[in-house]
């Protein structure tokens, strides 16, 4: 009985105890999701002060080119057809080359600035503008001979002798890139966002005005638009400049160097494998030595993206027939976008997460790896299922009458 009232007693005091450690054990799941909700929160906080600028700014640059088309679609088919043409095809495929090449100047100037040496990074830049000009005076004979490579694709004589026109005059356009991503990516890696939001803010303002006084006043015509997209490039890139040189980057700009010509075989090797992808957090993070942080801000980055794709989805779902109305009034061509509202929402999609990973590769110094994925990606999976499409379901665009349109574009001009 004694014994039988003491083990009863010595179990009387352990029951609250189980309880409390039941309790504890509840704390501590709440304190660790609680605490990954305020990480995230917080990730995603420095994500967009980083990335936001910049995003701001790849927005309006690429405005300048829609709203060029926009313009240029009201004065005709035939118009739209050419400077898209001209902007989609020649100028994306040296943008996104040159746009990756500089992508080779984040990944060594995210690492020196994570890393605290901020001498080097004026030493990159100049590297770098070197190396990216001479690349886009290789890519020059597309422009030059882009109205017999645009008929040995196929298209019509008369698009093809009106986009050529529009793409000598976009020479200018192409020759600012190697300027405009390099300082970009100067500037990024150091953080210094906020200069690079209010230049693009400034160039779309300007380029709206002169797109209606040239085109719509004055008359200019199509190749107003091209030269009013050369003049919009070029006004930005000598905005950055003159940040980086007049005092913006006392640190990391300390004037010109003859080091700029040294090691340009391994930079040119490096940006190569950049060109054939698209992309700065992850390589500060590398830089100063946190590789768990870097992928945390991986896993943010890609929730944020996701996000954004959702949304620009639902609006290309939604209101297919009201975005093609800022290009076009023909009837035919709306239509015809409508056809494709899914298929381009769902790319959009699909496109969120590749400039995240590439960005991710970029920062660690993998570039060559991803440049193969990339490569087969896009030509041993992407071009043979595009022509798949296009010779199973017909070319659409040849149930466009372009003349007809124009005639009625011009008869409506002289009537007002």
């Amino acid at each position: 009985m004694l014994s039988l009232n003491r083990r009863t007693n010595s179990n009387t005091p352990n029951e609250p105890l189980l309880h409390t450690q039941d309790t504890d054990s509840e704390e501590k799941e709440e304190s660790k999701a609680e605490n990954l909700v305020k990480r995230t929160c917080q990730e995603s906080k420095m994500i967009w002060e980083i990335a936001g600028p910049s995003i701001f700014n790849r927005l309006t640059m690429f405005s300048l080119t829609v709203i060029s088309q926009s313009f240029a679609g009201h004065l005709g088919n035939r118009d739209l057809a050419a400077i898209s043409i001209a902007t989609t095809f020649f100028i994306s495929i040296t943008f996104g080359f040159l746009l990756g090449m500089a992508s080779a100047l984040e990944t060594l100037c995210g690492q020196a600035y994570g890393a605290k040496q901020y001498t080097l990074l004026g030493v990159y830049l100049q590297r770098s503008l070197v190396v990216l000009f001479l690349s886009s005076l290789v890519l020059l004979p597309l422009f030059v001979f882009a109205e017999p490579i645009l008929e040995f694709l196929g298209q019509p004589e008369a698009v093809a002798k009106l986009t050529g026109k529009v793409a000598i005059w976009l020479i200018p356009m192409h020759l600012s890139f190697p300027f405009q991503f390099t300082f970009l990516r100067f500037l990024q890696c150091q953080l210094k966002t906020v200069v690079i939001a209010w230049v693009s803010a400034g160039t779309l303002a300007l380029h709206v005005v002169l797109c209606w006084i040239f085109l719509y006043k004055l008359g200019f015509g199509i190749v107003g638009t091209a030269l009013i997209l050369d003049i919009s490039w070029w006004i930005s890139v000598l905005g950055l400049l003159g940040y980086i040189v007049f005092g913006g980057c006392p640190h990391s700009w300390t004037g010109f160097s003859m080091q700029a010509f040294v090691g340009l075989w391994d930079f040119l090797k490096l940006a190569v494998a950049s060109g054939v992808m698209l992309l700065v957090r992850v390589a500060n993070e590398l830089g100063a030595g946190n590789g768990n942080h870097a992928k945390f801000a991986t896993k943010v980055a890609l929730l944020n993206t996701l996000a954004l794709g959702i949304l620009f989805w639902s609006i290309v779902m939604v209101f297919p027939d009201k975005l093609s109305m800022i290009f076009t009034s023909s009837i035919p061509v709306i239509k015809m976008v409508g056809g494709f509202a899914f298929l381009l929402a769902t790319t959009i999609l699909c496109n969120c997460v590749q400039p995240v990973l590439s960005g991710v590769a970029v920062g660690s110094g993998w570039q060559a790896l991803v440049a193969y994925v990339n490569l087969g990606s896009y030509y041993l999976v992407g071009v043979p299922l595009g022509l798949m499409v296009r010779y199973d379901h017909g070319d659409s665009s040849s149930n466009l009458d372009f003349s007809d349109y124009d005639h009625q574009m011009s008869m409506d001009h002289i009537k007002r």
